[in-house]
């Protein structure tokens, strides 16, 4: 038997749910406030002096982003594609995206309708007292659907917070960006640094060996005494036990780089083995207005998400006071005869609204509002923590980066001193004019001065690196890389 569509009870139900659902949730404001980002005044300038190759002016964002391509070392554009495709703190911050995406999508599903199959067989029947035999076996079939309508906004509010989240998690892919590229990048150049001052302890080494050669001669000859040469051979070992230090710094640079790839240890060797001379940085690096961070920080971004989450979650708590509206409806075939199940007579339909109401429950939804306005305050201080954080580190890579190249100036007319001083020292030593303790004095100072300026160089683009990592370089709102 066909039922007629007019009376389908079924089609009914799902009527009065639309209707009633647009009657309830029209003009109904969700519970609770609205995220606002706070707005925190920042200077309009650094307060550290912008010195020569220091602009003001915005950074060109394709730049920022491949801010690696500015020292033009292919080796090193190599090993941050590689780190990028590979590193696994990064497909964990992936992982974490699909996560909070799924999250987001489980919040969501609460705004429609729930449907499900149901289906049973019961048997039943009373004691053995019973005059009769009076079990019997009902057969049911059907749908059961629910709706809670949304009218005091508790589960958009729980789906504002979710996005807010995805949202906030997609800033920590970022983040992590910003630190996996600066992080390779001072470990490269940190390998650079020790095959730099290796090659300086090497070259100073062979001079030392020849100027013992020198003095062994000299004693033999009886030009020399004993004590010259023992100053000689002192000299000449002491610079010797400072190369193995520096030949495990480089395994150890190599070694941290792969697995900053995602490698094992051992798996760049081969293309980290030979030299390569520091990069040399831009004739001009601009780093922009405070402001800009506020916009460009992955970490900034992130907690300024992590408060609208917060807030979210603080009108979701609210309307837990207000009373919940539901529609409950069940369409389906109850028989004690399975051959009878699916006919119109077994047909049993039922369908209403219902309401909750939150009387008594010992405080605890107040207690909850409390508990997430307290961890929504925390989430503004955090934010605001996050900017005088991003402020500081900004200010001081300026700082450093500029006063490094002062001292990196005043190392190489030193180092420069100190090689003529060396070459004077040994010509006279060698005509007789001077005695030997000034050869030594002048040997030392000139691998001092060598050694300090070759760490002085490198902190320089170090120093660069930070710069760019503090100005939140190294990722891109949509870019491939990123994978979202």
């Amino acid at each position: 038997m066909r039922i007629k569509k007019k009376n389908h009870p079924f089609r009914l139900f799902i009527g009065a749910v639309g209707c009633l659902a647009a009657m309830l949730a029209a003009g109904c404001a969700a519970a609770g406030q609205e995220h606002v980002r706070p707005d925190i005044p920042v200077t309009e300038s650094w307060h550290t002096p912008l010195a020569d190759g220091l602009s003001s002016r915005e950074p060109d964002p394709d730049q920022l982003v491949t801010w690696w391509k500015t020292l033009d070392d292919p080796v090193l554009t190599g090993l941050i594609e590689k780190a990028v495709t590979n590193n696994l703190e990064l497909r964990s911050a992936k992982a974490r995206i699909r996560q909070a995406r799924a999250e987001r999508s489980v919040a969501q599903a609460s705004l429609f309708p729930a449907l499900d199959a149901v289906g049973s067989v019961v048997r039943s029947g009373e004691g053995d007292d019973s005059a009769a035999d009076s079990s019997r076996t009902m057969y049911a079939a059907g749908f059961d659907a629910g709706w809670e309508i949304d009218l005091f906004g508790g589960i958009r509010r729980s789906v504002e917070a979710a996005e807010a989240k995805f949202q906030a998690s997609r800033e920590d892919l970022h983040d992590v960006l910003v630190s996996l590229t600066a992080e390779v990048a001072v470990n490269y150049l940190e390998l650079r640094t020790s095959q730099a001052r290796l090659r300086v302890a090497q070259q100073n080494l062979k001079l030392q060996e020849d100027t013992y050669r020198l003095e062994q001669y000299r004693l033999i000859a009886g030009l020399s005494d004993e004590l010259a040469a023992a100053q000689a051979r002192s000299n000449m070992e002491n610079t010797r036990s400072g190369i193995p230090a520096l030949c495990a710094q480089v395994e150890a640079s190599k070694n941290r780089l792969a697995v900053l790839l995602g490698e094992q240890p051992g798996s760049q060797h081969e293309t980290l083995d030979a030299y390569v001379p520091l990069p040399a940085i831009p004739l001009e690096v601009a780093v922009g207005v405070p402001a800009d961070l506020l916009r460009r920080r992955p970490d900034i971004r992130m907690a300024e998400r992590e408060l609208a989450a917060q807030t979210a979650r603080v009108g979701a708590a609210v309307s837990d006071l207000y009373p919940r509206f539901y529609l409950n409806g069940a369409i389906g075939y109850e028989s004690l005869s399975s051959g009878n199940l699916l006919t119109a007579d077994s047909l049993v339909w039922s369908w209403g609204p219902k309401v909750t109401w939150p009387v008594f429950h010992g405080n605890a939804i107040r207690a909850n509002i409390e508990v997430q306005s307290a961890l929504q305050e925390q989430a503004a201080i955090h934010y605001e923590s996050a900017v005088l954080s991003a402020l500081e580190e900004v200010e001081d890579a300026l700082s450093a980066y500029v006063e490094e190249q002062i001292r990196r100036s005043s190392l190489t007319e030193a180092a420069a001193a100190a090689k003529d001083a060396a070459d004077f020292a040994q010509n006279n030593y060698d005509a007789g004019m001077i005695d030997f303790d000034t050869v030594l004095d002048a040997q030392r100072t000139l691998l001092s001065y060598q050694d300090a300026l070759v760490q002085s160089e490198a902190a320089v683009v170090i120093n660069l690196v930070r710069l760019y990592k503090a100005l939140g370089g190294g990722w891109t709102p949509m870019g491939a890389a990123t994978g979202t």
